[in-house]
């Protein structure tokens, strides 16, 4: 199989690198355009015990300011990975849901994400990487990252 766009999903940690050095390969090796994502989680999923109702306004532009900063943050990682500023993109919602829908308004035909092989419970309760295995309508591969 040769790959035309490969979308890297990353979380902009230490990690994000092995997860771009990986992707970067594959796109390299089979010619293909290399495209990263990372998503802001809204306060509302981080905090979801909490009610937000009345922070709605500060909440909405704290996710706001977390997306422009991932988009720089991306857009200095992508450079070091030959990505340019227009193939970078910082959605907020859910990780697994956003990466899967991105890839397909991208036309992505291979998704490469980090996961950290979770066992047991964390398994269970479901990862970013194993959401996105599970609906993505392209390839994906998962990179093993070393806790």
């Amino acid at each position: 199989m040769s790959y035309t766009h490969v979308l890297a999903a990353v979380d902009l940690s230490d990690e994000a690198r092995a997860v771009l050095k990986e992707a970067r390969q594959i796109a390299d090796d089979h010619g293909a355009k290399l495209s990263l994502i990372s998503v802001v989680k809204p306060l509302t999923q981080v905090y979801g015990g909490l009610d937000m109702a009345a922070y709605t306004q500060a909440s909405v532009n704290f996710e706001r300011e977390a997306q422009a900063q991932a988009v720089e943050q991306l857009k200095k990682l992508g450079a070091d990975f030959k990505v340019g500023a227009k193939d970078v993109h910082a959605v907020i919602g859910a990780p697994a849901p956003q990466i899967v829908d991105t890839a397909k308004d991208l036309g992505a035909d291979l998704i490469v994400v980090g996961s950290h092989g979770k066992h047991g419970l964390g398994l269970l309760l479901g990862s970013t990487a194993n959401g996105v295995l599970h609906h993505a309508q392209c390839d994906v591969l998962t990179v093993r990252i070393k806790s």
